[in-house]
């Protein structure tokens, strides 16, 4: 049986069915979405690179976090105790497993000289899946 199909028909069943799956498969499969938010990023400043590296260390050796980059330069403005004040300090870009950011909070606070240190956590949304998979590979759940 042979159907007779119109150039409008094959447009419209291309655009509306056959691209959209097309590029929704490859989006997941280049994206990482697959794993989103399985892994985050947690951000906590320090007050110099030698606090830094040796929270850094300590983290990494825990297996608490896959990799720490130390951003030196910051400066943070900031109101405490109803003071404004301005600080130099050094950025701390933490890539973890999601499941383990409340450890590494606890590792923070119990090894960071502030009274009340930063500790954020962003999921990852998006990223490298081979990058990903070697956060995985590298903290435990």
């Amino acid at each position: 049986m042979l159907i007779s199909l119109n150039r409008k028909t094959v447009l419209t069943f291309y655009l509306s069915i056959v691209r959209p799956c097309f590029v929704y498969s490859q989006t997941n499969m280049s994206s990482g979405s697959v794993d989103s938010d399985k892994y985050s990023v947690v951000y906590v400043t320090v007050p110099n690179d030698e606090v830094g590296r040796t929270i850094g260390h300590g983290l990494v050796k825990n297996k608490l976090a896959a990799c720490v980059n130390s951003i030196p330069g910051i400066t943070s403005i900031y109101e405490w105790k109803n003071e404004i004040n301005e600080d130099k300090e050094t950025l701390l870009m933490i890539k973890t497993r999601t499941s383990q950011v409340d450890k590494l909070t606890e590792y923070v606070r119990s090894n960071h000289p502030y009274e009340v240190c930063e500790v954020i956590s962003v999921p990852i949304k998006n990223g490298n899946p081979p990058y990903l998979k070697w956060i995985g590979d590298i903290v435990p759940e």
